[in-house]
């Protein structure tokens, strides 16, 4: 099972093992502070947003058309912006590590 790192805004590193979800459900089933998921996963708030690093961004992919609408919304949006309700966890991203967007 994968493993998927969070650092937070204030830079705490929360490492979660057998992750198996999307990068959202894992924050929340682990507490990861700021990612609230707001609408559930659905792709319609930007509460779970992440950066993606630049080793990461080619196999974790780019935003969906629905994906890039949302985050076009959220103040603290880069290029390497994703919301985790999108990003679901696999074996090809075993040790993936992702920033949490700090909150608006």
């Amino acid at each position: 099972m994968p493993t998927v790192t969070f650092i937070t805004p204030d830079q705490n590193r929360i490492t979660i093992e057998n992750a198996d979800a999307n990068l959202m459900e894992i924050a929340q089933t682990h507490a990861v502070p700021g990612i609230d998921g707001d609408c559930g996963g659905v792709c319609s708030c930007s509460t779970c947003h992440v950066y993606i690093p630049d080793e990461w961004r080619a196999r974790v992919g780019p935003p969906g058309e629905d994906e890039r609408t949302t985050l076009d919304f959220n103040d603290a949006v880069r290029e390497n912006s994703r919301l985790s309700c999108q990003i679901e966890m696999t074996e090809a991203l075993d040790g993936l590590v992702v920033e949490v967007a700090p909150s608006a």
